[in-house]
């Protein structure tokens, strides 16, 4: 199976529900506890190509810390990966990565065509 990783909040049960599925499926992941260790610039530049979203798009807008930082009125891409990257708490959660292509488990039917692609 090739190489597959996951962006993983313990305490997230989309994040828990996506773990499962790997397991289940027999699916050895390297787990990234990104709020413990918070992707850097470079990688959430990254996993947003695989993704094919905008910055905006993979955050957590309803989060208290969006709303503190004033994201909202923030157009500039890279402030938005710096926010994210300085509080991980930001991140849409969870993000499975394979082969150079990455899925975010909202809903998780996205990891299954993922891993089954």
């Amino acid at each position: 199976m090739a190489n597959v990783t996951i962006w993983h909040n313990p305490r997230c049960s989309k994040s828990r529900n996506s773990m499962a599925l790997l397991e289940e499926k027999g699916v050895e992941a390297e787990v990234v506890k990104y709020l413990e260790t918070p992707p850097t610039k470079e990688e959430i530049r990254e996993v947003l190509k695989m993704l094919g979203l905008s910055a905006r798009e993979l955050m957590r807008t309803k989060e208290d810390v969006y709303k503190e930082l004033g994201l909202k009125e923030v157009e500039d891409e890279e402030k938005l990966i710096e926010a994210m990257a300085e509080n991980p708490k930001l991140i849409e959660r969870p993000i499975v990565i394979k082969d150079g292509k990455a899925a975010i488990g909202r809903p998780i039917e996205n990891i299954i065509d993922l891993l089954d692609g």
